[in-house]
């Protein structure tokens, strides 16, 4: 199902600021992505000078060179923010055809698993499973935009790290078909469900942005294999309550949390609000000993101030970074990769029952 969104309100100018952030956190080189974002001259549709077709002709050109994963970043571009149209289903068709292409070639096993949920079905990259020594999991999401082809790197270096890996997409994101709602947390569950016998799955760290890090924290009120929770602008709170802070949202956020909830924009706010966590939910995250380690930008555009620091105030345990820097930390992608995958890593040393 799409819900109207983002012909209701975001031009190309506003997709473009925010897209162009996605490209560079891919690789994607700056004076290339800029090319294409001007020759883009309608948000939506077929026609040659829609979002669409600029970014997708330009991953066809890739692909026909035996680029595959160059031409996979930008088919991920092209079905930016969400796939809307029918220009940009092609391109999210295409992300995926274009990433197996490109990990079938590498030197490092990576496979693909479809975990089934309530009828509907959503898909992790994995690698560095092994039924015979499991290795401990480094569970990886993003947020409502972010596809799990954009992984590639990390998947690499699943036996450098010495884990299993599993890479998914948050529920109305990329292939999974799973509605974004209360019950969605019950995902991470049923893929380590999955995963058991395959990689170590009673302790568990969770690298989860924006959205996908509020989602990790759910699961692992009701699900104590989710041992520490990395993220970087994660709701928390404020988010959800704040009726000043949505005026200011970008129009595209709000189109594509709309399109993943399955909800009218207008509507948005209202069925949002009840997803805040409470005090009492975080003291149970605290008393769990579930360590959060949380990267903060200081001008984000999504996530109001103050989200980590309810966490802090509630006793979680965890590590925090705070960067001169928008939504994501874009200009800070190695530090906040380091601080993440660090955290991450160190569920793995520390024994059960560890705060971190």
């Amino acid at each position: 199902m799409t819900v109207t969104g983002i012909d209701g309100g975001v031009g190309v100018e506003e997709l473009s600021e925010l897209a162009l952030l996605h490209a560079l956190a891919q690789g994607i080189d700056e004076e290339a992505a800029r090319e294409l974002l001007a020759r883009v001259r309608r948000p939506w549709g077929g026609s040659p000078d829609a979002w669409g077709p600029v970014w997708t002709e330009a991953g066809d050109r890739l692909a026909g060179r035996g680029r595959p994963l160059d031409a996979c970043r930008h088919y991920a571009v092209a079905r930016f923010p969400y796939p809307g149209d029918e220009a940009r289903r092609v391109a999210q068709r295409r992300c995926v055809e274009s990433f197996d292409r490109w990990r079938q070639a590498q030197p490092t096993r990576i496979d693909r698993l479809t975990v089934t949920l309530d009828g509907e079905r959503f898909v992790a990259w994995t690698a560095g499973l092994d039924p015979v020594r499991p290795r401990p999991l480094l569970l990886v999401l993003g947020g409502i935009v972010s596809l799990k082809e954009q992984w590639a790197p990390l998947l690499t270096q699943a036996d450098a790290l010495g884990v299993a890996l599993a890479v998914t997409e948050l529920p109305g994101v990329g292939e999974n078909t799973l509605r974004y709602d209360p019950a969605a947390p019950r995902m991470l569950s049923a893929l380590l469900d999955a995963l058991l016998g395959l990689a170590d799955v009673r302790r568990v760290a969770a690298v989860a942005l924006s959205f996908g890090g509020h989602l990790a924290l759910r699961c692992a009120l009701d699900d104590s294999r989710i041992a520490s929770v990395a993220t970087v602008g994660a709701p928390v709170r404020r988010f959800f309550t704040d009726a000043h802070w949505w005026t200011t949202l970008p129009a595209t956020t709000r189109a594509c949390l709309a399109h993943t909830l399955r909800t009218p924009v207008a509507g948005l706010q209202e069925s949002l609000r009840d997803w805040a966590l409470t005090d009492e939910e975080l003291a149970r995250l605290a008393v769990q000993g579930v360590p959060v380690h949380y990267v903060t930008s200081l001008r984000d555009e999504i996530m109001p101030p103050g989200e980590a620091a309810l966490l802090r105030l509630a006793g979680v345990p965890g590590t925090d970074r705070a960067f001169d820097d928008v939504h994501g930390a874009p200009d800070h992608l190695d530090e906040t990769r380091l601080h993440l995958i660090g955290g991450a890593l160190a569920t793995f040393r520390a024994g059960p029952g560890a705060g971190g």
